[in-house]
């Protein structure tokens, strides 16, 4: 028995203004949200063999029908083409390394707006960008740094009205050794800046070790030879010349082991840095923090990809023009007898769609609708796709845990391994039926970095020239699929003889709003609820600031079901929210599933305003210890209001101030409606479209 909660209004709302197709004139061409599922499940049965599709048709509508949805962009353009022509089925892409000159930049701006308008996000890394006051020799002038480059690409993604109705989302990663990096983490503080921006340092283990152990750190960019002779550098002197390594070329000096020569720009204190991020994080949530060594050292295609940067979410790190599609499962769709002492989750149908969805996400690979052939290219040839799942909050609270208990660590862990090794079964029987991902078929020649990093190889009798396929280094060289063989040793055998159909299955997004339209407000991600009625910001055509909806967690909706008298306030103890759980239990039961993971999870750990800053500190170290690949925090703040999800006591406990023409104030709480050019505006809200310059402009 499955207790089902009484749709919202509001669910209703999001499905019809996201996902439901219409005609260019508006038109509603689907009646419910069965009818999208149709639509979807025709669309990616059609790349099966034509006498399989009218089965495959069915059991993908099946699968959606009982928890597995794809993401966003294949929910809203699978099967739309007759009326969206132009739009991509992929959420997540990376861009190719900004190369550092003015025509090359320039050259990034346009691919990136061809990609935010096809409705796919894009992550890009500046840190490959020189930084300020370096000299140009083209101009005979000094450069501005990657700041104001950022505004550009900002500035386009601001004018880009990307597919579907979506606002331009886009991800900047930086260097935490970038001479600019102060200027990076504090850019935001500016009114109005880079708001189509999310920001994340790349974080290496040796910065860390350099905070623990309070040493100097050195702030470095790449040199060329005319510079190491203009300026007499010595590049043996570890005070004038370091040497690191870069994603890009580029004429830099380089050695045999691939390391480039980076001049010393600046030296700091360690700590001194860090204390700057902590800072920005605690008051203005950003920058995150991608602990990028671990990123590398997991990766499946450790010996193919060098990685700096993800996708706006953080969700899925990805190589130069790198994409990924995504699919998330409902978990409350496989809780029986919730909220009882029989309460139990239904691990065998959990299973059943999990195969099933991997081929739907399999199938997606073949009509992405990449705008950019180098975009195409690597996604045929890696085949990679993100399947996670949303309502695990939710469906703790069904079976009676609470969320960040030890229980909940181990059912999230248990769950999540389910899902990964399932993906690798299916994964195997694709390769058979359809073909493995074309790399796991070529061969690459063995590097004496390639044995530095995997020194087993060498063990196994591996020398520098020799050739291996790649399905080789993927199943038996992989970190993570190590971490797969100690549970299922002949799946790694299977993917070293006939490689799989895919290189990465797993990734945890924060999945928007397919939880409210899809799962009548299921908690997001891997997240538990943000509370159990809150108000929730959303932009409405035609409205000149956000509007504000208040909305109710599912878990709550589907106990008042068998107890109506139940409020918030009255809720058992095991209905967690997102800032009552301690942060460290956050960490816990991401690094649960980071375990079975094998790209990367967007999750953010919710602080109450009052949380003191040394503690606050602390999580991050505690994210590094418990190996997470990134982590990113959240504590309401009045003077960086903007956020999506909003609690009712944060607003009525803060008052704005608006200054009127004639220089008179006007105090308002933040959750009073006042008038204002001819509309009525929630004052938060209006407060903040003022202060940023949206004000009008939705």
């Amino acid at each position: 028995m499955q207790t089902q909660a009484q749709t919202q209004a509001f669910s209703q709302d999001i499905w019809d203004a996201k996902y439901r197709l219409k005609t260019r004139a508006g038109e509603p061409k689907e009646r419910d949200i069965d009818s999208t599922f149709r639509r979807v499940a025709k669309a990616l049965a059609a790349m099966e063999r034509p006498k399989l599709q009218a089965e495959w048709e069915g059991k993908f509508l099946w699968a959606m029908r009982n928890g597995a949805i794809p993401g966003g962009r294949i929910t809203a353009n699978a099967g739309a083409q007759e009326h969206k022509p132009a739009t991509a089925l992929i959420n997540c892409t990376v861009a190719g390394h900004l190369p550092d000159s003015m025509s090359g930049i320039l050259g990034s701006v346009h691919a990136a707006g061809v990609t935010l308008q096809s409705g796919a996000g894009i992550g890009y890394c500046f840190s490959t960008l020189r930084p300020k006051g370096a000299f140009v020799s083209g101009a005979g002038s000094t450069t501005s740094g990657p700041l104001p480059f950022m505004d550009v690409f900002d500035a386009m993604c601001k004018t880009v009205s990307s597919a579907g109705g979506r606002r331009g989302a886009q991800m900047a990663t930086f260097d935490v050794a970038h001479p600019d990096v102060l200027d990076f983490i504090q850019a935001k503080r500016e009114t109005g800046r880079l708001r189509h921006f999310n920001l994340s340092l790349l974080i290496t283990a040796e910065f860390i070790d350099a905070v623990k152990n309070d040493r100097e750190w050195k702030l470095v960019f790449p040199t060329k030879e005319r510079e190491v002779e203009a300026e007499a550098l010595d590049l043996n002197n570890p005070d004038q010349v370091i040497w690191r390594e870069w994603p890009t070329d580029d004429g830099y000096i380089s050695r045999e082991d691939g390391k480039v020569a980076c001049k010393v720009y600046r030296t700091i204190p360690a700590r001194e840095l860090w204390e700057t991020i902590m800072k920005s994080t605690y008051d203005f949530a950003e920058p995150g923090f991608i602990l990028i060594d671990e990123v590398n050292e997991m990766n499946n295609l450790w010996w193919a990809e060098t990685i700096t940067a993800t996708n706006p979410c953080g969700e899925q790190p990805l190589p130069e023009f790198g994409s990924c599609l995504l699919g998330s499962l409902n978990l409350t769709q496989f809780v029986n007898e919730p909220f009882t002492v029989s309460a139990n989750f239904d691990l065998q149908k959990f299973q059943k769609v999990v195969r099933v969805f991997t081929r739907m996400l399999d199938n997606v690979a073949d009509i992405s609708g990449l705008p950019l052939e180098a975009q195409r290219q690597e996604m045929a040839r890696k085949r990679r796709h993100g399947m996670g799942y949303f309502g695990l909050g939710s469906m703790m609270a069904m079976l009676g845990i609470k969320y960040g208990s030890p229980d909940s660590v181990r059912t999230t862990e248990e769950i999540t391994k389910y899902m990964a090794l399932i993906g690798w079964v299916e994964g195997i029987a694709l390769a058979k039926e359809k073909g493995p991902a074309p790399i796991m078929e070529e061969e690459f020649e063995v590097t004496a970095r390639m044995l530095l990093m995997r020194p087993e190889m060498a063990r196994d009798n591996f020398r520098v020239g020799d050739k291996v396929k790649g399905k080789v280094l993927h199943a038996r060289y992989s970190r993570y699929m190590q971490r797969i063989g100690g549970v299922r040793p002949d799946l790694i055998e299977q993917i070293a003889e006939m490689g799989s159909r895919f290189t990465h299955h797993t990734s945890i997004a924060p999945t928007g709003t397919i939880p409210l339209a899809f799962g009548n407000n299921a908690s997001n991600g891997i997240e538990p609820s943000f509370s159990h009625s809150y108000m929730r910001n959303v932009i409405k055509g035609g409205k000149k600031t956000k509007e504000q909806s208040e909305v109710m967690s599912y878990e709550y909706l589907a106990y008042r079901e068998l107890h109506p008298e139940a409020t918030p306030e009255t809720l058992p103890a095991c209905f967690a929210t997102a800032d009552n759980v301690p942060p460290e239990q956050h960490v816990n039961v991401q690094a649960a599933a980071q375990k079975w993971v094998d790209s990367a999870i967007s999750k953010t750990i919710n602080v109450p305003s009052d949380f003191p800053y040394e503690k606050f500190k602390g999580i991050y170290l505690y994210a590094v210890s418990k190996g997470l690949k990134g982590c990113t925090t959240f504590r309401f703040n009045p003077e960086a209001f903007g956020g999506v999800l909003v609690k009712k006591d944060d607003l009525a406990n803060t008052t704005y101030r608006f200054t009127l023409e004639d220089g008179s104030t006007v105090e308002v709480k933040g959750n009073e409606q006042v008038e204002y050019d001819g509309e009525i505006h929630n004052a938060a809200n209006l407060f903040d479209a003022l202060k940023e310059g949206t004000y009008g402009k939705f």
